[in-house]
């Protein structure tokens, strides 16, 4: 991202906006300032759970982005929009690898020197690294294509360069000043030639495609001459081209994808709702953005509104991201209407003929058939709207986290029906849109983030087919300026302008843009949401969620409270046991008052999460793994920690290179940082469920083993002996010598093992230790609990590991014949009432039959179907519905 949204609202609005909107744009800086905020010390902050190392600062001016590791180790990223004052090439934007280096992909942080911080003018100016030169591949502006073009900068339909020397107007980003995300598709199986896609993080924005290839000696070069910016291409613009294309992914099947960072995108500023307008009876103090996208020079509504409204005038979230708008209608083919006053300024004459739809941005897109003459973009419109840094997809290939960029906004989960690449068409895609809702009573209680982990249950907003979604959209895309004053204002503006403008403006912030979804269609969303649950909505109505999604989750009371959400990945084809890590790049505002489900303390440093994938690809916890300092603190701190964390990237043996986008706080540098992360060492025992009187296997797993192992003793615990017992230990064949003691009552087990064959090799993850057999003696739960009495590394040394606990399940006896219910679903209820492995009419009668019986009432939670904590008949007509 390009902003630190933060600081506009940490300091006042007219002093700093104008510096603020500055960088922004891309406007040449000599270094950020520092932040002067109320961050007292929290408990925890800065802290890490594992080892945090430099690898990288990068030069002055510039963030640290769009990391990527290539096959053989080699890393590259993007210096964007660095200081215009740092020597060649470091004054330019681009893409550079670091020469001389790979990560040897082993675990260990030992394949790299840790960096120095930059302390002289010469080393604050320029790219550094611990290992390696870092060496431009293609930079802002080159010629390719002949000199048709030039790198990173989109063109009109007629080939005209989009820029501030060719158009008036605001411009967001200077053209070509912001790479960002890169990913690299090779086309031969050695992984050394391929395609480099970059995002162009501007609006309009674009991609552009690089060929690359490494000679024998491990050096990458790039080819300009057939480069090419598929902004573009025809291709892109019939899906109406990009707008400020920020980080993204490389998906499973081996596609660039590119994540549309819409900042412009809120309908409501902060923590207001669409219900707060309902309630107030006005749009004063709470409407957002996007109810200006098609206003006559919209990113000057913060000014007009101010002059409306007074000291009673707001904030208007992501006003300064409508900036290039109307350069977007212009590379979509709109004639050039006469911007430019007697001060050069832009003017308020509106667009009529060809203008942008809002609701084509703020999308995942995916770069299909990536090695052809012209790749093909597509939106993925059904995985929700918002100011996407990212997604990750998992290994299931229908399961993709998402980040949305900015203050109070959100995390979010789409799942497909079936994995996405296998739909013969991707339009066909269909899928279930969540948003989060953090549910334990830790998060709202006060207490250190680096402390408190979040509980997430997953709120599902609605399900849709990608080609659904795309007809909703089409709708309104004959909106237009002209449209905007004609709807809202009785003013003729082609006699008063400036008056039709100033009453349009007003009326939008009573009663919402009429042009758009309204607030009342919002509303009945939530409405029939609530009543009748996300597939009972009207028709008309299932757009809502799809293409207002913020505003949609904030009125289902979905905890849109994360600020700035700038990571999420996971390693490649993740499946369960593997972490997916979420980057915050600041925890406060929203995360740190007192509403809202997360009240914990304030660090503008930031948090990264990680969580564990679980059976079905969810996740169901966030625990803080990296917490950065606070703003107070002193150099000393602040100089080594990692600060406003912005992309994550998971390598292959499960470190993670952290970037940051930081407002440097007390540190005694002004540069920006990669760090490498090193996971702690993690003995996992794994959660089972299992049907009462059976035995089920748990196995015991260790991960991220920098330095291999090469034995230990350790203890694993049944909690509660009552529910469950510890029947025999089994070992995997390449462990080496083992030997486990079962206790007579079954309640632990004591395993002692030497890696002899030293089959464990270093960076290895869930390496199986143990199978433990369990029996389910009684129906409930129990935790499997491990204690480490010792752990060595192949060097000898002791391995500090963190522990985590597994569950047990019993399920509930039989209610007739010998076969106890089975749980086909997974989700805790016991449908197949009657054990025979099926669900269906006959569950139903035993249910209504034995609901009397001790097996039954003495078992509600397996037979609570309506979920409303207790037994009822209720419970047998739900199961009948579901049945049916």
């Amino acid at each position: 991202m390009l902003l630190s949204l933060t600081c506009i609202m940490e300091f006042t609005r007219r002093n700093l906006m104008a510096s603020s909107v500055a960088a922004a744009l891309g406007a040449s800086v000599a270094g950020k300032a520092t932040a002067v905020v109320d961050d007292p010390d929290t408990p925890g902050a800065p802290s890490v759970k594992g080892e945090l190392k430099r690898f990288s600062t990068t030069a002055l001016g510039a963030e640290v982005t769009g990391p990527y590791v290539f096959a053989d180790g080699s890393l590259l990223y993007s210096l964007q929009h660095p200081s215009r004052d740092n020597e060649p090439p470091f004054d330019r934007a681009g893409v550079g690898y670091f020469s001389g280096f790979q990560f040897e992909m082993d675990g260990s942080n030992g394949d790299f020197e840790e960096l120095s911080i930059p302390e002289t003018e010469a080393e604050r100016g320029a790219v550094r690294s611990g290992e390696g030169e870092w060496v431009p591949l293609a930079q802002e502006e080159d010629e390719i294509r002949g000199g048709a073009e030039l790198l990173g900068v989109s063109q009109t339909p007629d080939g005209t360069n989009i820029s501030r020397e060719n158009f008036a107007g605001t411009q967001y980003g200077n053209a070509g000043y912001n790479p960002d995300c890169n990913q690299f598709v090779a086309t031969n199986d050695e992984g050394t030639e391929g395609y480099l896609f970059t995002n162009w993080e501007n609006s309009p924005g674009n991609v552009s495609r690089v060929p690359l290839s490494q000679d024998d000696d491990g050096e990458w070069s790039a080819d300009l001459e057939n480069a090419m910016n598929l902004s573009n291409t025809e291709a892109f613009r019939e899906v109406g081209g990009t707008r400020i294309n920020c980080y993204g992914d490389l998906s499973p099947w081996g596609t660039m994808l590119s994540s549309e960072e819409n900042y412009a995108h809120p309908r409501v500023s902060m923590t207001s709702t669409v219900g707060d307008i309902a309630e107030a009876g006005t749009g004063r103090g709470h409407v957002g953005a996007c109810q200006f996208w098609n206003r006559p020079n919209p990113s000057e509504i913060q000014g007009a509104v101010d002059d409306y409204y007074g000291e009673n005038s707001w904030d208007i979230q992501g006003y300064w991201a409508l900036t290039g708008v109307e350069f977007l209608a212009y590379y979509l083919g709109a004639e050039p209407v006469d911007q430019t006053g007697g001060n050069e300024q832009n003017t308020t004459n509106p667009i009529g003929d060809v203008y942008p739809n809002p609701y084509r941005y703020g999308y995942h897109v995916d770069i299909r058939e990536p090695a052809a003459d012209t790749p093909q973009p597509v939106k993925y419109y059904v995985m929700g709207r918002a100011a996407w840094e990212a997604p990750d997809v998992q290994g299931d290939r229908k399961t993709v986290y998402e980040c949305s960029d900015g203050d109070s906004k959100g995390i979010y989960k789409f799942v497909a029906d079936e994995p996405i690449d296998s739909y013969e068409d991707p339009m066909d895609v269909a899928g279930t849109l969540y948003a989060p809702k953090i549910t334990n009573g830790a998060a709202a209680a006060g207490g250190s983030p680096a402390e408190v982990p979040l509980h997430v249950d997953w709120l599902e907003l609605g399900h849709a087919t990608n080609a659904e979604v795309a007809s909703w959209i089409a709708e309104y895309d004959d909106v237009t300026q002209e449209t905007y004053l004609e709807t809202h204002a009785e003013t003729d503006w082609t006699e008063d302008l400036a008056g039709a403008i100033a009453e349009a403006d007003q009326t939008v912030v009573e009663e919402g843009n009429r042009n758009y979804i309204t607030n009342e269609e919002i509303l009945a969303w939530a409405a029939q949401y609530e009543s009748e649950g996300p597939d009972g909505v009207d028709e008309e109505l299932r757009r809502v969620p799809f293409l207002e999604t913020r505003a949609a989750a904030k009125e289902v009371g979905a905890s849109i409270e994360f600020n700035k959400a700038e990571g999420v990945d996971s390693r490649d084809d993740a499946g369960p046991g593997d972490f997916v890590y979420f980057g915050i790049s600041e925890f406060n505002d929203d995360l740190a008052n007192d509403v809202g489900d997360i009240q914990l303390d304030r660090v503008d440093g930031g948090v990264v999460y990680r969580a564990e994938l679980e059976r079905n690809y969810d996740v169901s916890v966030l625990e803080p793994v990296i917490t950065g300092p606070d703003a107070s603190d002193p150099a000393d701190v602040a100089d080594d920690a990692l600060v406003n964390v912005d992309n994550v990237y998971v390598m292959d043996d499960g470190r993670v290179l952290c970037c940051e986008d930081a407002d440097q706080f007390g540190r005694s540098y002004p540069n920006d940082a990669l760090y490498v992360y090193q996971p702690d060492v993690i003995l996992d025992v794994q959660s089972i469920a299992v049907q009462h009187g059976a035995t089920g296997s748990a196995d015991l797993l260790v991960s991220s083993l920098p330095a291999g192992v090469s034995g230990g003793d350790l203890t694993v615990t049944v909690t509660e002996p009552d529910v469950a017992s510890i029947t025999g230990v089994e070992f995997p064949d390449d462990v080496g010598l083992t030997e486990a003691t079962v206790s007579d009552d079954g309640s632990s087990v004591e395993i002692r093992f030497s890696d002899v064959d030293r089959a464990v090799q270093p960076g290895e993850i869930d390496v199986p230790l143990a199978s433990l057999d369990i029996l389910a003696e009684n129906t409930g739960t129990s935790d499997l609990a491990v204690e480490v009495t010792q752990l060595d590394d192949d060097e000898g040394s002791p391995i500090e590991a963190t522990t985590r606990k597994g569950i047990v399940v019993a399920g509930p006896p039989p209610v007739v014949g010998p076969n106890p219910p089975t749980d086909p679903d997974g989700d805790g209820l016991y449908e197949d009432v009657n054990g025979n492995g099926q669900v269906d009419y006959d569950d139903i009668v035993v249910l209504f039959q034995q609901f009397d019986s001790d097996s039954v009432q003495l078992n509600p939670a397996a037979y609570d179907f309506n979920e409303n904590g207790e037994l009822d008949y209720d419970d047998i007509v739900t199961l009948y519905e579901e049945v049916n």
